[in-house]
């Protein structure tokens, strides 16, 4: 009797597992050693208030509240995320009402800080982006369904995406293309694989990635060697993205996602927004390729932009608009001009 009862139990753990790509791994794969098998047979604890957990899906919206995502969000709501579905789906008047509802992103593998839950979502600080609005960092709630507790698998090396975007593939000869990750996303690395590098995700699955899209670095170490010439070089590869309010991905970007994240593959931490990005740093006179110039409408700063030096700017302007490059002397930039920082060393 009791055999009859966990029979089917235990058929059900198989099908879940082999449809969630949990189950064995295919032959190809014996190429390298497999510490992600072991890693996704350990449990995890459950999310909890005050511990860390981790975005599990490629781009997670942060909310203003659960309420605030409407029926044309569905999308971005789900595990694995429909991102450029919900872009797509989006109407012009429906991005631009963003900024009552969701102010930021965070990336595949980034880490945050559970600080409210509710059934289906949890409310959330996140440190790599300090904030005004929290001192521990960027405050919203996502779905409960884009983050996992399972703390990720230390290694010697990661990998960040460098190109707007990258395809995550299955780790076998196949290499079938599985999911569309952003720039700046940095994963722990497994090893090599000729043209792919091997990583881990966040749900623990090995994935290859196309070593030509992702530098390998040292974990806790920049992805790319700060200069000004390279900050540059970064957010030119942006140019004709589309704007999108709290966007900090190569899916769409703000005026102050577009230098967080340029900044951030530099290994430089700079403030989310553009109101507090003008209050730290050095303030500068001249700014010089890869300084932050700011504007400000009665005293408040509400948008930044990139010095490339000659008298133009990397601009992310507005809904409806691109990255795009222009004359710091066109208006209303030239009189919103409200001063400089500097964050190079």
């Amino acid at each position: 009797m009791e055999g009859n009862l966990i029979s089917p139990v235990v058929r059900a753990v198989v099908v879940l597992l082999a449809l969630a790509g949990l189950g064995t791994p295919p032959a190809s794969a014996a190429m390298a050693p497999r510490p992600d098998v072991a890693r996704v047979a350990t449990s995890s604890p459950g999310l909890a208030v005050g511990r860390s957990a981790w975005v599990s899906v490629a781009v997670a919206r942060l909310w203003e509240s659960p309420s605030a995502p409407w029926p044309v969000d569905a999308p971005a709501l789900r595990s694995p995320v429909r991102f450029r579905a919900w872009l797509h789906r989006m109407t012009f008047e429906e991005r631009k009402a963003l900024d009552t509802r969701s102010d930021t992103e965070a990336l595949l593998g980034d880490r945050v800080v559970v600080v409210r839950l509710r059934p289906h979502w949890v409310k959330v600080v996140v440190p790599p982006q300090p904030s005004q609005k929290d001192p521990r960092g960027y405050p919203g709630w996502v779905p409960r369904r884009q983050l996992t507790a399972r703390a990720p698998t230390r290694t010697g090396q990661v990998a960040t995406v460098t190109e707007r975007t990258a395809w995550l593939h299955t780790d076998d000869a196949d290499h079938l293309r599985r999911t569309e990750i952003s720039f700046g996303t940095t994963l722990p690395v497994l090893g090599q694989v000729g043209r792919f590098v091997r990583v881990l995700t966040p749900q623990g699955a090995a994935r290859r990635l196309n070593s030509a899209a992702v530098a390998v670095h040292a974990a806790g170490e920049a992805a790319i060697g700060i200069s000004r010439a390279g900050l540059e070089r970064t957010a030119r590869s942006f140019l004709g993205l589309p704007y999108l309010w709290g966007g900090l991905s190569g899916f769409g970007i703000d005026c102050s996602g577009l230098t967080w994240l340029d900044y951030r593959v530099h290994g430089i931490r700079i403030p989310r927004d553009a109101l507090p990005q003008s209050r730290h740093g050095r303030r500068t006179s001249t700014p010089r390729v890869g300084d932050l110039l700011f504007y400000a409408s009665d005293g408040l700063v509400h948008h930044v932009s990139m010095s490339l030096g000659g008298g133009l700017i990397i601009d992310a302007p507005h809904t409806g608009g691109v990255v795009e490059i222009v004359s710091f002397s066109q208006e209303p930039l030239r009189s919103e001009y409200s001063g400089a920082r500097s964050y190079v060393p």
